[in-house]
């Protein structure tokens, strides 16, 4: 780590953040008085991060048998709120999620860039890593990765066959059976127990307090932007939402709070206070001095709870990425110590080369080129309406086609109206998920934000992107035209497999 920086030196450039703050509340000052606030005076692998179905046939169909078995359980869109039947599955099993400390990130939106990013700093500064995200993009070995990249198929099912007699024990106690997560995230758990890591990523399936991951008691909480989604499980506005998430506060943990709506804010101080955890956040202790479009991503400079790092190289598009790297960096600040305990930053060069070689597949990622074919996994308005900013930024494009299928229980409505000003034309499609929204259901609704004549209907995904490729080649006045893959992660997974990134 560097030498120790005055914290007296704080640049004209940060005193902006703190004045783009126009939409807090006054009464929130009286929030944070009761709350410990952090002053600013106080390495994945190379390639592909997205594995491909094993190559061993026998393998393969191994681990087809454990997918089969976790499919006859509650699926991620079923849930009984409570943590009961895997805290009673993680006694069984010994504890192993206190083995390890942990690092365990909530929100809306930006949660698994963000988990990405703090494994990347974390492995950079030597420290041995477990995450645990969700969903997955193609593969179910990606939710759970070791030192920056997914487990193996064969990993995957050991892991599988260790924890299954416990599974069944708790299933025959329980009223219901455990679900297909609770599965999951016991198997996670038990396998950054047996690797061992030196700490684990953890990020939430759905809001916080009842998530079956919500048994692990992390030094430090994340909440990345709120916004609203899964409103029928978890409330109507964002501070409804943010009561829920804010489950994942332990007593005298550290929280790192993205910017957040007023009322949102307001729940999670509450709690903070309740907790007696120490509180930074976006824009007041820490942010984003500076940001510029460079080729194949951005270069920023970053304020830290420490200090100030520049000329950090972020390969990756898109404003909504730059501040979840600052949350990262937070983060791994807080888990140090830095901002509390010490008065320094980290060491910049190595700061550096993390945030270098992050990859966030599925987040404006590139997958072809004549036209260019852009994926993105925003699968609501708040993720439309950042996406759809990062590509007019990013990629200038003269015509942009949208290929889009959703998920029957997300507002399609809300996500088509984010991407109406940047899409020429939208080829609605389905997806291999079940869920997927029915294609006649979301053309009607398509029709009525384009209109008829900028909608063109293709029920198959493999057909809708090659017509949108079509339609961004039928005119050479067109030569900078591409083509945006977007409305669920399922339907970037989709993509990505038909045009063999992995």
């Amino acid at each position: 780590m560097s030498e120790p920086r005055d914290p007296s030196d704080t640049p004209d450039a940060f005193d902006a953040i703190v004045d783009d703050e126009t939409t807090r509340d006054p009464d929130l000052a009286v929030i944070e008085a009761g709350s410990r606030t952090l002053r600013t005076q106080s390495g994945p692998p190379v390639g592909d991060p997205v594995p491909g179905r094993p190559e061993d046939p026998e393998l393969d169909k191994a681990l087809r048998e454990v997918e089969t078995e976790l499919s006859t359980r509650w699926g991620e869109t079923k849930l009984e709120p409570s943590v009961t039947r895997i805290a009673a599955l993680m006694d069984v099993l010994g504890e192993p999620q206190r083995a390890y400390p942990s690092i365990h990130i909530t929100g809306t939106n930006g949660k698994t860039s963000t988990a990405r990013m703090i494994e990347a700093l974390l492995g950079a500064f030597e420290l041995r890593t477990g995450r645990y995200t969700s969903p997955h993009v193609q593969t179910i070995t990606e939710r759970i990765s070791l030192d920056g990249a997914p487990i193996s198929a064969q990993r995957f099912i050991e892991t599988y066959q260790d924890v299954k007699p416990y599974v069944e024990l708790v299933d025959s106690r329980e009223e219901y059976r455990l679900s297909f997560f609770e599965v999951l995230t016991a198997m996670a758990y038990a396998a950054f127990a047996d690797a061992p890591v030196d700490v684990a990523v953890v990020e939430v399936g759905m809001g916080g307090t009842w998530d079956a991951t919500n048994v692990i008691d992390a030094t430090v909480a994340v909440v990345t932007p709120i916004d609203l989604d899964h409103t029928d499980r978890l409330g109507g506005t964002t501070g409804e939402i943010a009561g829920e998430k804010s489950g994942i506060i332990k007593q005298d943990a550290t929280v790192i709070l993205a910017q957040q709506p007023v009322d949102a804010a307001q729940v999670l101080l509450k709690k903070a206070v309740g907790a007696d955890a120490t509180v930074a956040r976006e824009g007041m202790e820490f942010g984003v001095v500076s940001r510029e479009v460079a080729v194949g991503g951005q270069l920023l400079t970053l304020r830290g709870l420490g200090g100030e790092y520049d000329n950090v190289f972020l390969p990756l598009h898109g404003a909504y990425q730059a501040h979840n790297a600052v949350v990262a960096l937070a983060a791994v600040e807080a888990f140090f110590g830095i901002g509390s305990q010490h008065a320094r930053t980290l060491d910049a060069d190595t700061v550096r080369q993390a945030f270098a070689r992050v990859a966030s597949p599925g987040r404006l990622e590139i997958v072809r080129s004549s036209p260019t074919v852009v994926l993105d996994a925003a699968h609501n308005p708040h993720g439309a309406r950042a996406t759809a900013e990062g590509i007019g930024e990013a990629f200038g494009f003269s015509r942009l086609i949208g290929v889009v299928s959703t998920s029957g229980d997300k507002d399609a409505r809300g996500l088509l109206e984010a991407f109406e000003p940047i899409f020429a034309e939208v080829v609605i499609t389905a997806n291999s998920n079940p869920r997927a929204t029915d294609v006649d259901a979301l053309a009607a609704i398509a029709v009525e934000v384009f209109g008829e004549e900028r909608v063109v209907v293709e029920p198959r995904l493999p057909d809708a992107i090659e017509a949108a490729i079509t339609l961004a080649e039928e005119d050479a006045e067109y030569g900078g035209a591409g083509v945006l893959v977007t409305g669920s992660i399922f339907t970037v997974g989709d993509a990505r497999l038909l045009l063999r990134k992995g």
